[in-house]
C-alpha cells in the first residue's frame, strides 16, 4: 500500500516536471520564431529604404536631364551606375 502511494507521488512529480519542460521548450521555440520574424522585418525595412534611395537618386538624375545639365549618354551611364 505504501509502495503504491510512493509510486503515485513519483508519477505526479514526474508529470509536473514534464509539463514544466514542455512549457519551457514551447516558449523557447516561440521566442526563436519572434526573433526570426523581427530580423526578416528589419531586412525588408532596409531593402525598402535602399529602394527609396535609388528612386530618389534616379529622380534627381531625371531632373538634371530635364534641365539639360546632363545629356542622354551621361544620364544613361549615371542611371546604370546607380542600378548596379
Amino acid at each position: 500500500m505504501l509502495t503504491n502511494i510512493i509510486y503515485f507521488l513519483v508519477f505526479i512529480i514526474l508529470a509536473f516536471v514534464l509539463s514544466i519542460a514542455v512549457k519551457a521548450i514551447t516558449r523557447g521555440v516561440e521566442a526563436k520564431q519572434i526573433i526570426k520574424d523581427e530580423k526578416n522585418n528589419q531586412i525588408v525595412d532596409e531593402n525598402e529604404n535602399h529602394n527609396f534611395e535609388v528612386i530618389n537618386k534616379i529622380k534627381e538624375l531625371k531632373n538634371l536631364h530635364d534641365q539639360k545639365i546632363l545629356n542622354d549618354d551621361e544620364f544613361k551611364k549615371a542611371k546604370e551606375k546607380i542600378l548596379k
